[in-house]
């Protein structure tokens, strides 16, 4: 049997060296990749085609969440387990809103870590214990309500939010997404108008609602 490919993703170099020593000493793993952000990560599925990421939900410029979103449009077939220190509804509903087929919280037990995979890797969907079963009922309830809730902007405008809760000035937002300032500032005044916030600080509060960033931040 051919061994599940892993990418790491994780902006902490020490997480990442410990979870590569720990899959590592599993049968049937390799790590292929480390990524220490979300675009980085993008570059290095597409470079690699890993069968499954384990992603971090708190990367700065793109966070975990978006990268997962963006990974499962891009390359269908890649599974994602995204790792978390929290376990608030919404990071999980977001998670499965971006595809992710797996969320585990990071102080979970070493053994879970394995279970994790291999469920994710037969198709199944995991969570954490902690994280209650109403999180996924509520969740197939939103869905077959229509409800979108934090899907009210485009990727474009969530990661030009994410960029301003950071502190990035809208030169540097410019900079970073290759946009032009006027563009910037047009998708910065749109994302206001949907969400109804007109202020930085109002912002960031939707931001860490959202789980486009964290209080660790």
């Amino acid at each position: 049997m051919n061994p599940v490919r892993v990418l790491l993703a994780d902006d902490h170099i020490l997480v990442c060296a410990g979870m590569r020593l720990l899959l590592e000493g599993l049968e049937e793993m390799r790590v292929v990749a480390e990524a220490h952000d979300g675009r980085e990560a993008l570059g290095l599925i597409k470079a690699h085609r890993p069968d499954l990421v384990l992603m971090d939900v708190a990367m700065k410029g793109l966070n975990g969440l978006e990268a997962a979103a963006q990974a499962k449009k891009e390359f269908p077939e890649t599974r994602v387990i995204i790792l978390s220190m929290y376990s608030s509804e919404e990071h999980v509903l977001q998670a499965l809103r971006a595809g992710a087929s797996g969320y585990l919280l990071k102080d979970s037990a070493t053994q879970e870590l394995e279970l994790a995979i291999r469920m994710v890797m037969r198709g199944e969907i995991y969570l954490s214990p902690p994280i209650s079963k109403q999180v996924i009922e509520d969740y197939l309830q939103r869905v077959s309500h229509g409800e979108k809730s934090t899907d009210l902007l485009t990727h474009r405008q969530r990661e030009i939010l994410q960029l301003i809760a950071e502190g990035h000035s809208t030169k540097e937002i410019a900079h970073r997404l290759d946009l032009s300032i006027k563009t910037v500032e047009t998708h910065r005044a749109q994302l206001m108008e949907r969400l109804d916030i007109h202020d930085v600080p109002g912002l960031v509060r939707c931001a860490i609602r959202m789980g486009l960033i964290t209080l660790e931040q």
